[in-house]
């Protein structure tokens, strides 16, 4: 009995151990890749933004009217390349605005390796290279999938944006983290914590908050939560069938259009 326990609580330790120093691949994988099939049918230009450390960072923009219309910046997910994002640009370019996508360190061949605040860092430098091309922040739309919206509410506190639009977004990483690994000290273990939750009150634009009701990878219940704690003005799209990655199709679309609108 003695014995059984022992080695019980080895394994365990085992288990900690190796989901401690193996998190950071857990949580991000810029190797994933899905939807490359996709062609882009709307114009860009393949850019690469420079960073302090000299990791530049790979970026397609869409450009029709940079001093008439406003320019949505898009943070993907934690999964996959810039190509993974083409079915969704092929329709957001039918929008009335400019586009900006950009990779992270570690993503689409940029060198680094995907940290918490290494991905906050490459989303300022983003933006302040939009800010060099004379793109004021009234002008500047953000727009986070996944992953991606904790790091669109990160450089949008205390921010004058025109708005902020968030895709499937969780509480915070340690929430998510528990959702998965309820048998582990997740809030102990954890490094990247992205605790979007604690920052909601620093958000003070205008916010849509989108989430599939059948979302098997973040519960439903987060993005309900982040949208219940945003303070207004405030939109929601719940589709009832829509898994993690949503389904772009004419209602999402017409409720982007329609915030999109609002906000202009």
């Amino acid at each position: 009995m003695y014995t059984t326990a022992v080695i019980i609580i080895l394994c365990y330790l085992l288990v900690i151990f190796f989901v401690y120093f193996n998190q950071r691949n857990l949580l991000y994988h810029p190797f994933e890749n899905n939807y490359n099939s996709d062609e882009a049918n709307f114009p860009y230009e393949e850019i690469y933004i420079p960073t302090s450390n000299g990791n530049n960072l790979k970026a397609w923009f869409h450009k029709k009217n940079l001093e008439k219309k406003k320019t949505l910046v898009f943070f993907h997910g934690n999964a996959g390349n810039l190509k993974n994002r083409i079915y969704k640009l092929n329709l957001i370019k039918d929008f009335d605005i400019n586009f900006l996508i950009v990779a992270y360190r570690g993503f689409s061949g940029n060198k680094g390796k995907p940290t918490e605040e290494g991905l906050y860092e490459d989303a300022k430098y983003t933006l302040d290279w939009l800010r060099k091309q004379k793109i004021s922040d009234d002008q500047i739309i953000i727009y986070g999938e996944s992953l991606g919206t904790a790091i669109s509410v990160e450089v949008a506190q205390n921010k004058k944006f025109a708005g902020i639009i968030l895709e499937s977004p969780f509480t915070s990483m340690v929430e998510a983290g528990k959702h998965y690994y309820f048998y582990l000290p997740v809030s102990l273990l954890l490094k990247d914590r992205y605790q979007t939750l604690d920052k909601l009150k620093n958000i003070k634009i205008p916010i849509l908050v989108m989430h599939g009701k059948k979302d098997k990878i973040v519960p439903f219940i987060m993005g309900k939560k982040v949208y219940e704690n945003a303070n207004s003005p405030k939109f929601s799209y719940f589709p009832d069938n829509d898994d993690h990655m949503m389904d772009y199709n004419e209602d999402l679309l017409k409720t982007l259009n329609t915030f999109l609108k609002t906000i202009s």
